[in-house]
């Protein structure tokens, strides 16, 4: 009878012993960033894994329109791998690359070949990652002009002009030493033009009279936008040539008349002119560093 009763009381303290230590457990899960952080590895592991797996099992297909796809050979199922888009280039060169400065002989050489107009013209730009380069033009510009079958003689004093803008170049990746570029330019000027030796006849007395017309400021603004291409001819020696189109943004028109010569533009009625450049390049980065730095860009990326 002893061991009857002995016995069930034996059972109910192993089960209150027992049941508070299980009850704790459950309570008061292990909870820390490290699980949290470890649960989302398995996940993207996981997927990883899943997506590598698809990737073995399917080939490449592409739609009517000429999208290229991946076709599951399993299920069937197109679907886009992302990893197929392609990559943007990487910058070959650094962002400070060179400082080119150049003299614009197309006005000296054109006046040779009896233009009436144009001095000369400079230009100062910096070459970010041989991509892009912002620039900076100033020159001077003059007139004299008789027209054989008119009868009078323009003049406009020597004036400077100032042009600011930017080039792309389209070969940003290949040699420094050949370049094709687009750009486009602010360009403006202040300056004065007078007409002298104007004759008119007199048909009643049968004489003719002579007269001139007063000097005019004006000011002009301008738009041009052009293509350019510059090689290499020896050491940091280069020759480019260009064609740009111009229109005028902005004029003053004195009471004599507008001007027939803008100085950095041209003649009021042309909308195109010439680029004729010899340029001097001044590295800022020495060839090595730049060959590191493509090293450094074409190395594979190792993750863990």
């Amino acid at each position: 009878m002893r061991r009857r009763c002995l016995l069930p009381l034996l059972a109910l303290l192993a089960v209150m012993i027992v049941a508070p230590a299980i009850a704790q457990r459950r309570v008061t899960p292990v909870n820390t960033p490290a699980t949290r952080t470890q649960s989302r590895n398995d996940k993207e592991g996981d997927s990883a894994r899943a997506l590598e797996r698809r990737r073995l099992r399917s080939r490449p297909v592409s739609d009517e329109p000429g999208n290229y796809l991946m076709l599951d050979t399993l299920t069937g199922v197109q679907w886009f791998d992302s990893t197929m888009l392609p990559k943007a280039p990487p910058m070959k060169y650094p962002l400070l690359h060179a400082v080119n400065v150049s003299v614009n002989l197309w006005d000296p050489v054109m006046r040779i070949f009896g233009q009436h107009h144009g001095l000369i013209g400079f230009a100062a730009n910096v070459s970010l990652h041989n991509r892009y380069l912002p620039t900076f033009e100033f020159g001077l510009g003059t007139a004299r002009n008789k027209p054989s079958d008119m009868n009078f003689t323009y003049r406009s004093p020597i004036a400077p002009f100032f042009k600011l803008g930017a080039d792309y170049n389209f070969l940003y990746n290949s040699s420094p030493d050949y370049q094709f570029f687009a750009g486009v330019r602010y360009g403006f000027s202040a300056f004065k033009f007078h007409v002298d030796d104007c004759t008119a006849p007199d048909n009643y007395w049968g004489e003719t009279g002579s007269f001139s017309i007063p000097s005019a400021s004006v000011t002009a603004g301008w738009l041009e936008v052009g293509l350019g291409l510059k090689v290499k001819l020896w050491g940091p020696i280069s020759a480019g040539w260009g064609l740009r189109y111009h229109t005028i943004l902005h004029q003053s028109h004195p009471s004599s008349g507008d001007a027939w010569y803008i100085p950095g533009y041209g003649t009021a009625s042309s909308s195109l002119s010439g680029v004729f450049n010899i340029t001097y390049t001044i590295p800022l980065c020495s060839r090595n560093a730049a060959v590191a730095d493509t090293a450094v860009l074409s190395a594979p990326v190792l993750t863990r």
